[in-house]
């Protein structure tokens, strides 16, 4: 950056008013956010991962065409790098780099879809692969078949672990010349919904986020034989919810201590301690998200940040090192946010 100082890269839905991808300045210290600019070049950006380097940034299009994106960072903002490109697949709600490829997750078409990344960081004009999830489930109007709804690699870069909340289940899938091949599926429970993982931190944990029942998956990962075994399920909330509750996000401390979640309607952020090197998660307490319909959270350097899609804003939380409580610290408006990445 030009001025040394790190940034966050907050999405949004354009057709609910949305600016497109927000550029933000991160303070030292506090990590509040004052935005910089914003470039409004492709549709419904709703979730953003920044290449390793922090030089592209790359975007999803979540339209029924189905599209992805690729942005040169500045010191101010993003430049359109290239056309958006064709995914071959509907709806993609979320996207990562794995081996010199963007991945979608397509929940329209419930489909994967593999981009290849060229060395300058620039997409190809079209898509090398796509796997099509096949499946459904007992929820009459969300599983009539299959939604990908996330799409990472896993802590050792072999394998490419996708969520799927249509079929209640998780595939783990391999990337040869630009193809992706099923390895394995694991089945969750009929019904939960499965959205969102994340890793712990030593590499041998994870943990699946169900929307359709508010609760979280302990499962054990065997990265030498591609194999995810759930261990445990466990509420996300306190008591039964008041009303409608959605989880939406998870994140993991850097040191492995702490899992956090977000819900939807109940608009509250969840803590827990992992224990036993993450096999087993205590929770602690919940906290309001600042907001209303907390779609996505990031923790970077100590601080949370909140996308609230509803209430049009992006709230961070300083997070206590010793207990992990998140505490209020701020926010900014941001119509339609829908997810915040930081570099």
């Amino acid at each position: 950056m030009a001025d040394g100082g790190r940034r966050a890269y907050i999405g949004s839905f354009t057709a609910a008013g949305g600016p497109g991808v927000v550029t933000a300045a991160i303070a030292p210290g506090s990590g509040a956010l004052t935005v910089l600019s914003t470039v409004n070049a492709v549709r419904d950006p709703s979730f953003l991962a920044l290449a390793p380097d922090g030089r592209t940034l790359y975007a999803v299009s979540e339209t029924a065409e189905g599209a992805v994106a690729a942005f040169r960072v500045t010191g101010e903002g993003l430049v359109p790098a290239g056309r958006e490109v064709r995914v071959d697949g509907n709806g993609p709600t979320h996207l990562s780099l794995f081996a010199g490829h963007v991945l979608t997750a397509n929940y329209g078409s419930g489909s994967v879809s593999a981009v290849p990344v060229r060395p300058d960081g620039s997409l190809a004009r079209s898509a090398s692969g796509v796997f099509r999830h096949s499946g459904s489930g007992p929820h009459p109007q969300r599983q009539q078949g299959p939604h990908a709804h996330h799409v990472q690699p896993d802590p050792s870069g072999r394998w490419a672990v996708t969520v799927d909340l249509g079929t209640d289940s998780v595939r783990v899938c391999t990337l040869t010349d630009g193809a992706l091949s099923p390895h394995r599926e694991i089945a969750l429970r009929p019904g939960s919904g499965p959205r969102h993982l994340a890793f712990h931190p030593d590499g041998t944990h994870a943990y699946v986020l169900n929307e359709l029942s508010p609760t979280l998956v302990v499962c054990h990962w065997d990265a030498a034989d591609g194999a995810l075994r759930p261990l445990a399920e466990i509420p996300v909330l306190p008591g039964a919810p008041s009303g409608d509750a959605y989880p939406s996000g998870v994140a993991v401390s850097p040191d492995g201590r702490f899992v956090w979640t977000a819900t939807r309607g109940e608009d509250v952020l969840s803590v827990f301690a992992a224990e036993r090197e993450g096999k087993a998660l205590t929770p602690l307490t919940t906290v309001p998200c600042g907001g209303h319909w907390p779609r996505a959270i990031t923790e970077s350097n100590g601080v949370l940040y909140v996308a609230n899609e509803r209430s049009g804003d992006v709230t961070w939380f300083t997070l206590d090192p010793d207990t992990g409580v998140p505490r209020r610290a701020g926010s900014v408006p941001v119509a339609a946010a829908s997810c915040v990445v930081t570099g």
